[in-house]
């Protein structure tokens, strides 16, 4: 069974605020763009300037995020009222898709009978051939989450990343009800969502999960 809050991290008392990057033409067409580094469409630009205005007059105390240019760019709208630097980080990429690369999830399933009724937002049961499982994306969150003080006790961290490693966060902070496959299969992160973890003396806890009140209405 896989156990990714084994390695949970001893955390400062902190609120993260983590960000789905905003859409690309891929998300649009439901392809896995993994490490593939596309920028944000229009819509993804748009839904970029929307969580800025959400978190404007919040107060940030270090931003975190992604180095892929979706990542990256929805980062620099969030930092930009605040004049924060980004601190880009590998560790936060999504999941290195290997063969799944560029392909629909019925596509991924046709090549891969095996995965028929898994959910394509199964994060957990991912294993794409020449790819990451999601023990090792949990390793990459938890290593992540161990390095970050940004300010100690009572810091905001704002963390701009995808979808996969959110998924990983939740395992890693322990956050998750179950391991075993049929859990959580319908949790799915949106582009340009915010979720928000405290990290208290007794754990961590979800404060808001997958928000996406600030977006306008996808058609």
């Amino acid at each position: 069974m896989l156990d990714c809050a084994r390695a949970q991290p001893n955390l400062p008392l902190v609120l993260l605020t983590l960000v789905r990057h905003g859409p690309t033409e891929w998300n649009a067409a439901r392809r896995f763009q993994g490490r593939t580094n596309l920028s944000l469409s229009d819509r993804g630009r748009a839904d970029a300037a929307a969580i800025a205005a959400a978190l404007r007059h919040e107060r940030i105390d270090a931003l975190y995020s992604s180095d892929l240019a979706r990542a990256m760019e929805t980062a620099r709208a969030v930092g930009a009222p605040h004049a924060l630097a980004i601190v880009p980080d590998a560790r936060l990429r999504e999941f290195d898709f290997g063969q799944w690369e560029g392909l629909t999830w019925d596509e991924i399933v046709t090549a891969n009978p095996h995965l028929a009724g898994r959910g394509s937002t199964a994060a957990k049961l991912y294993a794409p051939q020449g790819g990451e499982t999601f023990a090792q994306v949990c390793a990459r969150v938890a290593s992540f989450l161990t390095d970050v003080r940004g300010g100690g006790d009572g810091a905001h961290l704002a963390i701009v990343t995808h979808a996969g490693p959110l998924h990983a966060m939740l395992a890693v902070l322990g956050l998750e009800r179950s391991e075993a496959p049929g859990d959580n299969l319908s949790l799915r992160f949106t582009p340009g969502g915010i979720t928000r973890i405290a990290i208290e003396a007794g754990g961590a806890k979800i404060v808001e999960l997958d928000s996406v009140r600030h977006l306008e209405p996808r058609t």
